[in-house]
């Protein structure tokens, strides 16, 4: 079988458990009270079940699972299996956290505590970033500084992907759009293992829209923020910043650059008003584009448009055959989507 195939099997299989499980998993939250109440800082108006990420978890496992036994993972060598071993194992201990904490509302700081530990044992198995990169010159051996960095960016990007989570369908796209480009950009840079996580979850995510686009019927809750985020940070560990070449190390914080800047904001914007950084207000981008009287589908469909941009950047500087159109054609598409931003902003 044509390994791309694989990578296209997976795909498939993660969008049909994810579509097949989440009416039961929408059956049980509702019979169990595991729903996301309205309040003063969210939007939605009715209880919405929060465990959705069961079903994007059990999509993207049993695909990884059904091409494990079908041979997809034959072409990885032992070193590479063990790092993509230990990015599943990772994703898995994330998932269980951020569901922990869906059903029993564990404290900001126990949240933190676990998930460094699991990314320190991820850090332990091979899943590190040993260098770091100046842009168009040279890579930079950071030693001892490998274990804090490599840990702040997997256990970073977790809670990253959990902040934006904040409008209906924001997180499962940006997700399902940033695994798509790296699912291309490690098979480009012949990654093939990584790219089979990234089509795994590539499929939950986009999957999962099909019940979280607005109006949301489902949520995914921390577990499958959890989830998405670590997934997408291993992933491209593993397989971008792993390799030598100077441009493909800068490219997994380029393809998730929209929930990292929008993460740094936050965190600035509530240590200057001397605010705690966990404490959640209405400060993210999503909120500032509500706020100005754009509406809810418009605000996430910007905010693809700008997640699919840097994306497709990221493709033209791996220097994939065409890269730099798909970068064209991604400009004309945001700005046509942020012309429509301003022009619903001109009407209120």
């Amino acid at each position: 079988m044509p390994v791309e195939l694989y990578h296209l099997t997976a795909f498939l299989i993660s969008v049909t458990v994810v579509l097949w499980t989440i009416p039961d998993v929408k059956t049980v939250g509702l019979k169990l009270g595991i729903v996301d109440r309205p309040n003063a800082r969210k939007i939605h108006k009715n209880p919405v079940v929060r465990v959705g990420g069961v079903s994007i978890f059990i999509g993207a496992i049993s695909a990884l699972l059904i091409i494990w036994r079908l041979g997809g993972f034959a072409m990885v060598s032992p070193h590479k299996g063990g790092e993509i071993g230990a990015v599943i194992l990772g994703s898995i201990a994330f998932f269980f956290i951020g569901l922990a904490d869906d059903l029993f509302n564990l404290t900001p700081i126990s949240r933190l505590i676990m998930q460094v530990i699991v990314a320190t044992v991820c850090w332990f198995m091979g899943v590190r970033i040993d260098f770091l990169s100046v842009p168009f010159d040279s890579l930079i051996q950071i030693g001892w500084l490998s274990l804090p960095i490599t840990v702040i960016w997997l256990v970073g990007m977790a809670n990253a992907i959990n902040w934006i989570d904040g409008v209906d369908g924001l997180a499962a796209g940006v997700s399902g759009i940033a695994a798509v480009v790296m699912l291309i950009v490690t098979l480009f840079m012949d990654q093939p293992g990584a790219a089979l996580i990234a089509a795994a979850l590539a499929g939950s995510a986009l999957g999962f829209l099909r019940y979280n686009f607005n109006p949301a019927q489902i949520f995914m809750g921390d577990g499958g923020a959890y989830f998405m985020g670590f997934t997408l940070a291993g992933v491209g560990v593993i397989g971008l910043v792993k390799t030598t070449a100077i441009t493909a190390v800068l490219l997994p914080y380029l393809i998730l650059a929209v929930p990292i800047l929008d993460m740094s904001a936050v965190i600035f914007s509530r240590i200057s008003k001397g605010k705690s950084p966990f404490i959640a207000d209405k400060s993210h981008l999503h909120h500032w584009l509500l706020k100005a009287g754009i509406s809810q589908r418009l605000t996430v469909l910007f905010i693809y448009a700008l997640t699919l941009w840097v994306g497709s950047l990221a493709l033209g500087f791996s220097n994939m055959p065409s890269g730099w159109g798909y970068a064209i054609g991604a400009t004309l598409l945001l700005g046509y989507v942020g012309w429509q931003v301003w022009r619903n902003t001109k009407k209120r």
